[in-house]
């Protein structure tokens, strides 16, 4: 298949080599040419411009920062315009159904271009290793015709159709509210906790042995507790543009966001004190402040009723 790639960042870059790798005809473009010359060892070919990267592909794939750019790349740089009749465009960008449907009233509609939005999970780790989790949505012909490429990048047992043009976009944004949503939940009542005078170890094992326990405790907060890795693969100016997305999201639906939006000032405020590319966990260390520690685990297992628990 011919496919135009636009985005070669963090998780991009990953993404069209192994379209490559999978035996697609792939033609690349970012905005820094240095980051081609992998894709072009390997036998892609280079665009210098997004109208050049979309024309003649059968698919266009976008993975950029944000939404206003995804407009900028479709819209101001061309790429939408070029797109062949009948051509399927694949935003797998953490973007907004409402950018989508500008650049799709503008240009891709009247042109009957198609298009899925596809944002993913996985971070650059689940990128590098082609196991992404991708979240679709569109029609159902659109995802089947897509599901070859999708399966190039991600793991097949989590390529999931979400629903309509919308939903994945919808489903991404919701998934990283809840879980910067733990973040804050769990640092909040962790500080309390051993501020209080409780063992951070038996703490965490009793939250775990309680109907409180989260994979976010379980797992996702293992990087700090054991390493002081408060995740750098994903920078918090990113991490505040999605929660800035799902409160937006909220407002236009009409639904409420008290929680969520104190969620982004606390991620915002983290932000201001740690740097645009702090890691996403970052927020972490305003609540180790708080408790006048860093939150460390010490030993491999801590002692917890009798029995060695394993952390």
């Amino acid at each position: 298949m011919r496919i135009g790639f636009i985005g070669l960042g963090n998780m991009g870059r990953h993404m069209a080599r192994h379209l490559i790798h999978a035996g697609h005809l792939v033609t690349v473009h970012d905005t820094r040419p240095e980051a081609g010359v992998e894709h072009l060892a390997l036998g892609a070919r280079w665009a210098d411009s997004p109208a050049e990267c979309a024309r003649d592909a059968e698919f266009l794939i976008t993975m950029l920062p944000n939404p206003r750019i995804v407009e900028d790349v479709l819209l101001r740089g061309g790429a939408a315009e070029a797109l062949p009749e009948g051509a399927l465009w694949i935003d797998m960008s953490t973007s907004t159904p409402a950018a989508a449907d500008r650049v799709a009233s503008d240009v891709l509609d009247a042109r009957s271009v198609r298009r899925l939005d596809a944002p993913v999970s996985g971070m650059a780790h689940g990128a590098d290793a082609g196991m992404l989790q991708i979240f679709v949505g569109g029609a159902d012909d659109d995802f089947r015709i897509a599901l070859p490429v999708f399966e190039a990048m991600g793991d097949p047992d989590r390529i999931l159709h979400v629903g309509p043009l919308g939903a994945g976009y919808t489903v991404k944004l919701m998934i990283n509210l809840l879980w910067f949503t733990h973040l804050v939940a769990s640092s909040e009542v962790l500080a309390m906790g051993v501020k209080a005078g409780v063992d951070l170890g038996v703490l965490r094992s009793a939250l775990l042995a309680s109907p409180a326990a989260s994979s976010f405790i379980e797992r996702d907060l293992m990087g700090v507790l054991t390493d002081g890795d408060y995740d750098d693969s994903f920078a918090m100016a990113l991490a505040c543009k999605d929660l800035g997305l799902a409160v937006d999201l909220g407002r236009d639906v009409g639904v409420s966001t008290e929680l969520s939006a104190l969620v982004e000032q606390i991620y915002r405020r983290s932000k201001a004190q740690h740097g645009d590319l702090a890691g996403e966990m970052s927020p972490v260390r305003l609540y180790e402040a708080l408790a006048g520690r860093e939150f460390r685990l010490p030993n491999p297992t801590v002692a917890f009723d009798d029995a060695a628990v394993t952390v």
